[in-house]
This record gives structure tokens, C-alpha cells and sequence, in this order.
């Protein structure tokens, strides 16, 4: 396949079609029993859920923070991280009483999330189906991310081996993994279906269901980091001639 995603030939505009078909269906699902369908799903996938803010008119926010700097994208309670669960019967009370709330799954507990930039998961994620990789999990965030799910790497003996989300959100050499985030213990991502602010319908939505087992990030780490690399060089490219140096 062509390094291009969604070409409109061959088998990579099969691929195409499938996701934009695979995303019809679950926006169409994302009302009343759809919506705790997809949510359960993802529960009994291993992903531990807490509810999260959901989108106010605008671009605003339901909780009451003025100037919201991640408006609906954070968990509704101070205590998501001993509040997530896979437990049914939680999660259905919650998806009934709370009919417009996103939902955050906590990282680090069963699963870790390699979220990259939207055009370069996309390309990595051809590659790596190509490849016939064990992908996993995916979803794309139309705010501009797509969010790999991986098993997580744990709590190693060696603390010394282990690296707080923080760091990973600003790896120490951005060179290596540009515009990387790996959400590892301590973090959380909005899981589908979740809807972002603005009025143009914008959500979070599954590329790979829950359905897929989750592998090990090791497996996808290289061509992610590959593809965010050569995603960063466009950009800069694409700069460059945009803003041509004057001599």
C-alpha cells in the first residue's frame, strides 16, 4: 500500500470505506442503548470507565470552572482514579442517570494509551496492518489525535524502570518521539463514544473496537514514533515553504 491513507484504490480504499463505514454505525449507536452498549463493551474489554464532563454550548464545558482549559475531556470527580471501574451494573447507573457524560478510561491499571498525532496513527496504523501486526484497540479523537490501546507496562520491581505519565507527555528528547504521549499510571483519555465542544459534531470514536485484544506497546512503539517523525518533517517542510527566508 501507498504510504497515503485513505487512497481511493486497492486495498486501501477498502480500508477507507470500512472505517467510515465502521464510524457511521457507531455514531448511530451512540443514543440511549447504543451509547451504554459501546460503554460496556469497553468495560468488559478490561478498560476501567469513570464519567467525565461532557460539552456545554459553544465551545464551553458542563462543570462550573470558569475558562475550562480541557473542556469536556476530564473526569467529573477528583477521585476518577479509585472511581474507575469495569463493573456493569456501575457503569449502567451511571450511563442512565448521566445521558450526556463522556466517560474517561483510567491508564496504567490494565492498559496503557499511545496517542499520537491524527495523521501520523493513520499511517502507522496502514503500515502496521500491513504488516499484519496485532494492532489492538484504536480510536480517533477529532480534535486532531488518534489513541493506540496497549496493555500496560505495569509497575516494574525496579522502580528505577518505570516513568510517571508526566514524562512521557514531554519525553526528555523531542526528536525521538515527537508529538508522542504515552498515558501510562496516573492519566486517563476519553473512550468512545464521547463528543467534543464546538457545533460541528466532533467526537471521539472507534477505528478498532474493543473487541481487538490489547497487545504489547512494545509491538507498535517503532512505527508510531516513525510515522510522528516524518509527520513533524512535513510540517516543518510545509513551513518552510510557506515562509520562504529572505536573503
Amino acid at each position: 500500500m501507498s504510504g497515503t491513507f485513505g487512497g481511493r484504490s486497492g486495498r486501501q480504499g477498502r480500508l477507507s470505506q470500512w472505517l467510515l463505514g465502521r464510524r457511521s454505525r457507531e455514531a448511530a449507536a451512540t443514543d440511549g442503548d447504543g451509547r451504554a452498549a459501546l460503554l460496556l463493551a469497553a468495560a468488559e474489554a478490561g478498560l476501567p470507565l469513570a464519567p467525565a464532563a461532557y460539552p456545554a454550548p459553544g465551545y464551553g464545558c458542563s462543570c462550573d470552572r470558569v475558562g475550562c482549559p480541557t473542556p469536556a475531556r476530564h473526569p467529573v470527580s477528583f477521585a476518577w482514579q479509585t472511581q474507575s471501574t469495569t463493573d456493569r451494573a456501575q457503569i449502567e447507573r451511571w450511563a442512565r442517570h448521566q445521558p450526556q457524560a463522556n466517560f474517561i478510561t483510567a491508564t496504567g491499571m490494565t492498559h496503557d494509551v499511545l496517542d499520537v498525532p491524527l495523521e501520523a496513527g493513520r499511517q502507522a496504523l496502514e503500515r502496521l496492518l500491513a504488516n499484519g501486526v496485532e494492532v489492538g484497540p484504536v480510536a480517533e479523537s477529532d480534535d486532531g489525535r488518534m489513541l493506540f490501546f496497549t496493555l500496560t507496562r505495569g509497575t516494574p520491581e525496579d522502580e528505577d524502570e518505570w516513568w510517571p505519565c508526566e514524562l512521557d507527555c514531554h519525553p526528555e528528547t523531542m526528536d525521538e518521539h515527537p508529538g508522542l504521549r504515552w498515558h501510562c499510571r496516573g492519566s486517563y483519555v476519553l473512550v468512545p463514544p464521547a463528543r467534543l465542544p464546538g457545533d460541528d459534531g466532533r467526537s471521539v470514536h472507534w477505528v478498532r473496537g474493543p473487541e481487538h485484544p490489547l497487545p504489547d506497546p512494545l509491538t507498535l512503539l517503532e512505527s508510531l514514533t516513525d510515522a510522528c517523525a516524518r509527520h513533524v518533517g512535513t510540517e516543518s517542510d510545509q513551513a518552510g515553504a510557506a515562509w520562504p527566508v529572505r536573503r
